[in-house]
């Protein structure tokens, strides 16, 4: 059985996590941040044992603060997610938590709902730029190649990939905020561009491959073994390459802080399926396209 021979099997399945994760953002969308919605979070961390949740929220509701989101992070920290504070309110909330034990506040920050609609706004524009740019990019640096298929296929092939690499990993997070109450903010979308750049490295990896071997193997045979040569000549770079960065992140999740925790589970999901995708789905949509051209 070949890479290419199981494309079925692989859309399938890819598919199938395409459309759960689809579904999962339709019904529950993500759970944003303040840093698209306007508020204010603090990070604390008790010198001693960290207090239970309920007694926080107490606390907070002296404040009239009934509203506040809280998360627990490491051993003894716990982050705080309030409306937008003024400088007297959030001094108003330290002493108010003062007798639970002594702290350090860790972190505090503060955003308008102004200015996070406009963060969401131009977070979503990112993604799109980004996405149209990898196109003209794969069509121009595939322009000689025009048999069997043209550049601007290669393109479209990519972002399908792009697409499906980017969806999966915003379906998690749509889950993990509805039952695990998990927000998404900037570093979340930093997150996704940075999956992009990893997939679309991975696959045009693939793809250059099959431009060479093209020149070469054309004539000895059809498309689609020159495609599953060019895939096989490229999968333990593209898997190697990708360990060293998920291994990293593994560290990162396990052993860093709570603010970056998300952020490296969203590239590790996301820098996996970009590796699977660039082997079992780019390309075979390249044989599939041209499998169909020919039918038609």
């Amino acid at each position: 059985m070949t890479i290419i021979g199981v494309r079925k099997i692989t859309y399938t399945v890819s598919g199938a996590l395409v459309a759960a994760s689809v579904l999962a953002i339709a019904i529950w969308g993500l759970r944003l941040g303040i840093d698209f919605t306007g508020g204010s979070l603090m990070e604390i961390e008790f010198s001693a044992s960290r207090p239970e949740s309920g007694k926080i929220s107490e606390r907070l509701g002296v404040l009239n603060l009934d509203n506040a989101v809280i998360q627990p992070t490491g051993e003894r920290g716990v982050i705080i997610r309030l409306p937008d504070l003024d400088e007297v309110r959030h001094e108003q909330v330290k002493r108010a938590l003062l007798p639970l034990g002594e702290f350090q506040e860790k972190r505090f920050d503060s955003i308008g709902p102004t200015i996070g609609a406009e963060l969401k706004r131009k977070s979503i524009w990112a993604i799109i730029v980004v996405m149209i740019m990898i196109i003209i990019y794969i069509a121009w640096a595939f322009r000689h190649v025009s048999h069997p298929m043209q550049s601007w296929k290669y393109g479209i092939a990519a972002v399908i990939a792009l697409i499906h690499d980017v969806t999966i990993p915003t379906g998690v997070f749509a889950v993990l905020g509805q039952f695990y109450g998990v927000e998404v903010d900037t570093l979340f979308v930093t997150a996704l561009l940075t999956i992009l750049g990893f997939s679309v490295h991975d696959t045009i990896v693939v793809f250059d491959r099959i431009r060479e071997n093209l020149k070469k193997f054309l004539s000895k045979g059809n498309f689609e073994e020159v495609v599953e040569k060019s895939i096989k000549d490229a999968v333990s770079r593209s898997i190697n390459t990708s360990l060293t960065v998920m291994l990293v992140m593994l560290a990162l999740y396990f052993f860093g802080g709570g603010s970056t925790k998300f952020f490296s589970l969203a590239i590790l999901i996301g820098v996996g399926f970009g590796t699977y995708s660039s082997i079992f789905i780019a390309s075979a949509l390249l044989v599939s396209w041209h499998k169909w051209s020919r039918r038609g």
